[in-house]
């Protein structure tokens, strides 16, 4: 009998919600879905949890700081389907803040955002349905 085994690779994302109801997004700036909105986040690193990854990914990406103490967790995101590049499993965190945080976008993000969440872009991944279960968590 022989066994097949999935490759699958580890990330994490981060939904931040200001208070008066907005979402922050970058642009991707890279394959799949180059130019696409969608969450902060990433791969998380060898020996790094993933919400330090989240974290580490949010300085990254939009120039936003926080201990990784600070995110909750939203749940986990493992739909076969939900990344074009193969098997991705994301956990995904939130993160409340005040209305005015400044961001800058880095690393692979080409811009960051900031949205209503009832008038969000077309995301990439599975990114409204975390945002989605990131307002029901709240």
């Amino acid at each position: 009998m022989s066994e097949t085994f999935e490759t699958i690779r580890y990330t994490a994302d981060v939904v931040v919600m200001t208070t008066n109801g907005n979402v922050l997004l970058i642009q991707r700036g890279w394959a799949p879905f180059e130019g696409a909105w969608a969450l902060p986040g990433g791969h998380v690193d060898p020996g790094e949890t993933s919400r330090a990854a989240a974290a580490r990914e949010l300085a990254e990406e939009a120039s936003v700081y926080a201990a990784p103490e600070e995110l909750v967790q939203v749940g986990t995101f493992d739909q076969p389907d939900r990344d074009p590049r193969g098997r991705y499993v994301t956990v995904a965190y939130r993160l409340e803040v005040i209305p005015g945080i400044p961001i800058e976008a880095g690393d692979d993000a080409t811009n960051a955002q900031w949205w209503p969440l009832n008038a969000l872009p077309e995301l990439a991944f599975d990114h409204a349905d975390i945002i989605a279960a990131a307002q029901r968590a709240h």
